[in-house]
């Protein structure tokens, strides 16, 4: 069983008696075991946030290596009785303690060293659930959202079947038995009373019909710094945020194109299986990555019929000879888009966001522009970046 209170929902510190009772009142309309299988996967779910760091920072995962993930979720036992130990002190008697002393738990002093040595104290102990990439991801993103999504003009590429009206004919599987029992009714009440009870004029079937809904399309743009400055431990950051923002767009929106884009002094596409993996050399040039993306924009992604969305990771560094040039493109691509991100790896607490790419991002928003930024320099700091441009959103 899993380590829950079996009688009542969890209520967390904080909330006001109103929304406890709420709790309370929604838990009961289910069954004692309904409950426990909720309040099982409310568990679960917090064993998974509280252990996404190490899910985040594995390698396999990014690597396509594994498409699973291991979370430790602590159980408990059943209340029962059992047996005094021969350990542990039996009977009452005077003793040579005196009002005051302190009283040591039965079996001896604690040890002091890493290892603790056998005895039959009770102990814990844990189940490894394995949950699928998929599930955690829409867990997670249950209440997440591209900022600023709007329908655009023009419409979507795949119209959506929608229930319009009934007609005499049609699939059996779509036959509207309320309907068809009304029109029989209807009829008999101007007919003789020997009228068959149904005819096939009764009969009503449910028609669907295509209808094209506004296009609400989307483009995400990761532009990724891959120069020498970057360490093989700030592209896994990046790739990191990367990773976990790409598996949960794709499972909230149907319309969702992707477009990987990596730089160094040149800029370069790639597909997603390359992007994952590749590094480079040499010097930052940030204006070519953003030309490059602008170069995609307008031979591939109308802004009229796309939403465009810009996330680019970096360590901050940049030539100082192409800071023009960067803010040129930049504001050029905030033009056109719905929201830009900015993701500053191997970030001190000290001097966090206060770098040449860090000035431009803060400069855009700063002009009235949608565009945030957040720094990175550890796993853990992975998903408050994803919660950070996505959240938010969702709660307006």
């Amino acid at each position: 069983m899993v380590d829950a209170n079996p009688e009542e929902p969890q209520v967390r510190q904080g909330q006001s008696t109103s929304s406890r009772a709420t709790i309370a009142g929604w838990y009961d309309l289910f069954s004692r075991g309904a409950r426990d299988w909720l309040r099982h996967n409310d568990k679960v779910r917090e064993a998974v946030r509280s252990h996404l760091p190490e899910a985040i920072a594995g390698g396999d995962v990014l690597s396509g290596g594994t498409k699973t993930i291991r979370v430790p979720v602590r159980m408990l036992e059943h209340y029962h009785f059992r047996l005094r130990t021969p350990e542990e002190q039996q009977g009452v008697g005077q003793g040579a303690a005196k009002p005051g002393d302190a009283i040591g738990r039965p079996g001896g002093a604690p040890t002091t060293s890493g290892k603790g040595g056998g005895g039959r104290n009770d102990g814990g102990f844990e189940f490894l659930l394995e949950f699928k990439i998929d599930d955690i991801v829409d867990w997670l993103w249950e209440e997440m959202k591209l900022p600023n999504l709007r329908a655009r003009v023009g419409r979507a590429e795949e119209a959506d079947w929608t229930r319009e009206g009934w007609d005499r004919h049609g699939a059996r599987s779509r036959l509207d038995r309320r309907r068809s029992m009304r029109e029989s009714i209807k009829r008999r009440a101007v007919q003789t009373a020997d009228s068959p009870a149904f005819t096939d004029d009764d009969l009503r079937f449910r028609q669907l019909n295509k209808r094209e809904q506004p296009a609400t399309q989307a483009v995400v743009f990761f532009l990724m710094d891959v120069s020498a400055s970057m360490s093989d431990r700030d592209r896994q950051l990046a790739k990191s945020f990367f990773f976990w923002a790409v598996q949960g767009l794709r499972r909230q929106y149907r319309h969702l194109d992707t477009v990987f884009v990596a730089h160094t002094t040149e800029a370069w596409e790639f597909n997603e299986e390359e992007f994952f993996k590749v590094s480079g050399s040499g010097g930052t040039v940030t204006s070519t990555g953003l030309r490059k993306i602008r170069e995609i924009i307008g031979a591939r992604f109308d802004p009229g019929r796309y939403n465009v969305y810009l996330f680019y990771a970096s360590d901050g560094d940049n030539a100082a000879s192409d800071h023009a040039d960067a803010g040129a493109a930049l504001d050029e691509i905030a033009a056109l888009a719905n929201y830009a991100g900015y993701i500053e790896v191997s970030a001190t607490a000290q001097n966090r966001l206060n770098s040449e790419c860090g000035a431009l991002f803060k400069a855009l928003a700063e002009s009235g522009k949608p565009a945030a930024s957040f720094a990175i320099s550890r796993f853990e700091d992975v998903w408050d970046a994803v919660r950070h441009f996505f959240q938010h959103q969702a709660a307006d």
